[in-house]
C-alpha cells in the first residue's frame, strides 16, 4: 500500500455512480430478465475504464474500478458462491425500528428494495475464479489507459457475508463462517496476487451490532466480532498486511444511528485484524467526534488510518478548509504518514441507489483532493 512521504493521498470506499444504461442492466438480471452475458461484461468493461480515468481526473490516488460489477459490496457473492438459495433474510435495524416511517422510506430505496439476499442452504464452494478474474482485468485496463498507478479491488469479508446471508445448513456460527472464508479465500488471494490493494468490507464489525448482534450485550458482541476478526485472518494469512486495507463502517443509509457501537468500543477488536490499512466513517454526524480517541490509543506499529472526511449520504459539497481540518486532526495525533483521506462510504452501495446525485459526488472528491493538498501544504 503506498505511502507518501511528501503528501497526503486521497483514496475513497469502493462504490461509485454507475451509469443509467448499466444500472438497468444490473437491475434486469438480479429479476431474472434474461441479460446478454458477453454485452454486460462488455458494458461492465467499458464503464470501469471510464470510472477509473474520472477518479485519475478528480485527482484520487489509490483508484478502483467503482464496483461496476457488482449488485452492492456484499450480495455480489451469491453469483460467484455455490449453497446460497434459501429464503432472503429479514433485517431488523435497531435504530430505524424506533422511526417506523423513515425505515420505510428507507427501505423503499429503489437500490435497497432491489437487494437479494438468499440463506445459505447447502455446502458453500467457488463457482470458479472468472468474475474476479474480469474485475481484476478491467480495473487494470483502467489503469494502464488512466496513468493511474495504484488500484484496489473490494471484496466482502467472511462476517459480512454471514450478515446478509443468514445460515440455514451448518448449524454453527464457527463452522458457517470457516466455510465461508474457505470460499472466498480464493477471490482474495487472486486479487493481491494481482498485484492490487485488497480491501475487505467489514461493516459486521460495527453495524452488526445493531442488526445481526443487537440482542447481545456489548461483551458478548465483542467476542463476537473478536471471532470474525479471526476467521478474516486465517481466509487472508497469505497476504502481507500492507497489500490490504479494511473498511469499517455503521452503515450507509440516512438513518438516526442513535444506536451505534462506538469506535472506542471495538478499535482493539479491529486493530487485531492482519490488513494494515483501517478505513471507517469519521464525517457524518454520528462519527465525526471520535478522532479525539487517538489521544489515548496509540496506533500500532504498521497500521494506516484512512478517516472518511467526506459523508457519503448529503449532497453539501464540504468546504476543502474543512477537509483540511478533518485531515489535520488525524495527521496531528498519530503521524501524517499514517494519514490517507478517504471517505465514509460508498456513493452507489446497491445498484440504483443514489442519495447522492453523481454529479455531486464528483465536486464532492475534488473538494477532497483540494483539502488534501491544503493540509499537505500544513504539514510538509
Amino acid at each position: 500500500m503506498k505511502r507518501s512521504a511528501e503528501r497526503f493521498l486521497t483514496t475513497h470506499t469502493g462504490s461509485l455512480p454507475r451509469p443509467e444504461d448499466l444500472i438497468r442492466a444490473m437491475f434486469a438480471k438480479e429479476e431474472g430478465v434474461a441479460v446478454d452475458a458477453r454485452a454486460l461484461d462488455e458494458r461492465i468493461a467499458g464503464a470501469v475504464v471510464e470510472i477509473v480515468a474520472r477518479q485519475a481526473r478528480a485527482g484520487i490516488d489509490i483508484v478502483n474500478d467503482g464496483e461496476m460489477s457488482k449488485p452492492s459490496y456484499a450480495t455480489y457473492i451469491k453469483d460467484r458462491l455455490s449453497g446460497f438459495g434459501g429464503v432472503s433474510n429479514s433485517f431488523v435495524y435497531q435504530d430505524l425500528a424506533d422511526f417506523p416511517a423513515l425505515a420505510r422510506r428507507v427501505f423503499g430505496d429503489p437500490g435497497r428494495s432491489r437487494r437479494k439476499t438468499p440463506a445459505c442452504n447447502a455446502a458453500i464452494a467457488p463457482r470458479g475464479h472468472d468474475a474476479v478474474m474480469a474485475d481484476i482485468a478491467h480495473v487494470k485496463a483502467g489503469l494502464a489507459a488512466s496513468g493511474a498507478t495504484e488500484g484496489f479491488l473490494t471484496a466482502a469479508s467472511p462476517g459480512v457475508i454471514s450478515l446478509f446471508f443468514h445460515d440455514d445448513h451448518y448449524g454453527n456460527t464457527e463452522t458457517y463462517l470457516a466455510a465461508i472464508a474457505e470460499a472466498m479465500r480464493g477471490e482474495y488471494e487472486a486479487i493481491a496476487k494481482a498485484g492490487l490493494i485488497l480491501q475487505l468490507d467489514c461493516p459486521d464489525l460495527a453495524m452488526g451490532r445493531h442488526i445481526q448482534h443487537a440482542d447481545l450485550s456489548l461483551a458478548d458482541f465483542r467476542k463476537a466480532a473478536r471471532l470474525h476478526v479471526e476467521v478474516l485472518n486465517h481466509a487472508v494469512a497469505n497476504i502481507p498486511p500492507e497489500q490490504m486495507r479494511m473498511h469499517l463502517c455503521w452503515g450507509n443509509y440516512e438513518g438516526p444511528h442513535h444506536h451505534d457501537v462506538p469506535l472506542g468500543d471495538i478499535i482493539d477488536i479491529v486493530f487485531l485484524a492482519r490488513p494494515a490499512g483501517i478505513s471507517f466513517e469519521a464525517a457524518n454526524p454520528r462519527h465525526a467526534h471520535e478522532w479525539t480517541l487517538f489521544e489515548q490509543v496509540k496506533l500500532p506499529d504498521g497500521k494506516v488510518l484512512i478517516p472518511g472526511v467526506l459523508e457519503s449520504k448529503s449532497n453539501f459539497i464540504e468546504h476543502p478548509r474543512l477537509v483540511a481540518q478533518r485531515i489535520a486532526r488525524y495527521a496531528t495525533l498519530v503521524g501524517r504518514e499514517n494519514v490517507i483521506a478517504g471517505t465514509d462510504c460508498g456513493y452507489g452501495t446497491w445498484v440504483g441507489q443514489a442519495a447522492v446525485d453523481p454529479d455531486v459526488v464528483w465536486a464532492k472528491l475534488a473538494a477532497m483532493t483540494e483539502g488534501a493538498a491544503i493540509a499537505s501544504h500544513q504539514f510538509w
